[in-house]
């Protein structure tokens, strides 16, 4: 994971090769948007321990898969007809979908669980014996 680069630091890594001014503001602006949420994976030695901060959001508006290794987790908050019936003179809060996603490889589809409380959705992954899939091939 220490080769990751964060989508806010691609702007950064922009502006030093090409010192333009606005040029990448459009297109390189920073991905995350007021509708994602954020994410915490944690190595907990026997299993993964995943925290997604999805304030406002309830248990029937999350998805959570893993998919040969890769778990995702897709929020699609809709509004009430209570909420679509007043008249807001400013909103901040609407409906959006966001899908967030880590790839764990040496998940086990065994055991996992998930728990929403106070805001805060935590995932357990357990964790499997990796299997070798790579082959050495020798170069005559």
């Amino acid at each position: 994971m220490a080769s990751m680069i964060p989508y806010d630091r691609y702007n950064r890594l922009a502006r030093s090769v090409f010192p333009f001014d606005d040029v990448f503001d459009s297109f390189l602006a920073p991905v995350s948007t007021p509708a994602d949420f954020k994410m915490d994976v944690e190595d907990a030695g026997d299993k993964y321990v995943i925290s997604a901060h999805v304030p406002g959001v309830t248990r029937d508006q999350i998805d959570v898969e893993l998919n040969e290794g890769r778990l995702s987790i897709t929020v699609d908050k809709k509004d009430s007809d209570e909420q679509k019936s007043k008249n807001y003179l400013q909103r901040e809060t609407g409906e959006y979908t966001c899908t967030r996603g880590v790839f764990l490889k040496d998940a086990a589809t065994a055991g996992l669980s998930a728990k929403l409380a106070d805001g805060i959705l935590i995932v357990n992954v357990p964790k499997q014996d990796e299997k070798a899939n790579v082959t050495k091939v020798s170069i005559d």
